[in-house]
């Protein structure tokens, strides 16, 4: 009987997944300095975010269950009323954020309004 072998996911594929959404490597990005509450994190997305829209409750909460469903964040709920939750990052986590200050080192170069103007000078 042939063993059956299961197929191996590609690490892109995987890893796109994972981070797809929105919010996720903004959220990611800002518990990089330690745990935040719900609404903290939720101010953190409003910053530098002129004109937009507001991230309702429901994509928050969305966001945050499939980070912590992926690893990359831990929820700590403290049992109290009013509720009291805590979100920090794992250390799978962790690990992923010289990541995205990569990206973010990556659009500094080459997204910014700096970046446009030396590319219409070419």
């Amino acid at each position: 009987m042939a063993k059956v072998i299961p197929a191996r996911t590609c690490p892109i594929a995987a890893f796109q997944k994972m981070i797809s959404g929105k919010y996720k490597l903004r959220i990611v990005w800002d518990l990089k300095n330690g745990p935040r509450r719900y609404g903290e994190i939720r101010t953190g997305l409003l910053r530098g975010r002129a004109g937009s829209a507001e991230i309702t409750p429901r994509v928050l909460s969305r966001e945050l269950k499939a980070l912590t469903q992926s690893g990359l964040i831990d929820r700590k709920d403290f049992g109290e009323v009013p509720p009291k939750v805590e979100y920090r990052l794992t250390r799978k986590g962790k690990s992923f954020v010289p990541v995205v200050a990569a990206i973010r080192d990556w659009g500094d170069r080459n997204l910014s309004e700096r970046a446009a103007l030396a590319d219409a000078a070419e």
